[in-house]
Parts: structure tokens; C-alpha cells; sequence
């Protein structure tokens, strides 16, 4: 029996801090989550909105941080009414080892109980 272990770096075309966007809080509230994207391959990378199901209920902005290397996404939920939602924002990528970058995005704000009295 012999015991072979491999160890290696995987060099992949596009690194994303999260693939989930969980917007949680109270009716009413603007929550705010950010998440970054890097370029992982040594050509630059470009981004542009594809398709996006949350428009009433969110808002979105992509910032470029350095030239063709990092984005952030900037999710801000819009004050509203207790509610549970999911979808999704989709970007197209020049990268053909990754042409599109798929984000879920789940939503949960709950009623505000109000004090007896």
C-alpha cells in the first residue's frame, strides 16, 4: 500500500469573495453588502450587467478599484415592507475561460414588533 498525497495551486480565470449576497434586517432598513472580484489570468479583465431579476428590491453598482484587475459590486437593498426574496445579478466577462460570473442574492427583512402599551 502506498500512501500518495498531491498538493498543488489552481489558477482560476476570475476569483469572486462570495458567490452568495445575504441581505438580512428589519422592514424598512437599507442594508449593504460588497462583494470583490479579481482577475486571476494576466490579461485585464472586463465586466458588463447581463441580467438581473431584483430591480425593485435592490440596487446595484460595479466600481472599477484598479484597471482591468479588481471590481467591487456593491449590493443596497431599498427600504421596504417585510419581505423574503432570492435571484440574481449576472455579468459577462471577456474571459472565455469564464464568460459569465453568476451572484445569488437572498433577501430577508422582517416585521418590526411593536412594544405593548
Amino acid at each position: 500500500m502506498v500512501h500518495l498525497e498531491v498538493k498543488a495551486f489552481v489558477k482560476v480565470p476570475i476569483y469572486l469573495s462570495s458567490r452568495y449576497v445575504n441581505l438580512r434586517g428589519k422592514e424598512g432598513q437599507s442594508i449593504t453588502r460588497v462583494i470583490e472580484i479579481r482577475a486571476g489570468l494576466d490579461k485585464p479583465l472586463t465586466l458588463s450587467p447581463s441580467q438581473f431579476n431584483l430591480e425593485e428590491k435592490l440596487t446595484y453598482t460595479v466600481k472599477e478599484i484598479e484597471k482591468g484587475r479588481i471590481f467591487k459590486i456593491r449590493f443596497t437593498s431599498i427600504p421596504g415592507p417585510p419581505q423574503t426574496y432570492r435571484g440574481f445579478l449576472k455579468l459577462k466577462t471577456n474571459y472565455p475561460e469564464k464568460p459569465v460570473i453568476n451572484i445569488m442574492i437572498r433577501g430577508r427583512f422582517l416585521k418590526v414588533k411593536k412594544g405593548s402599551g
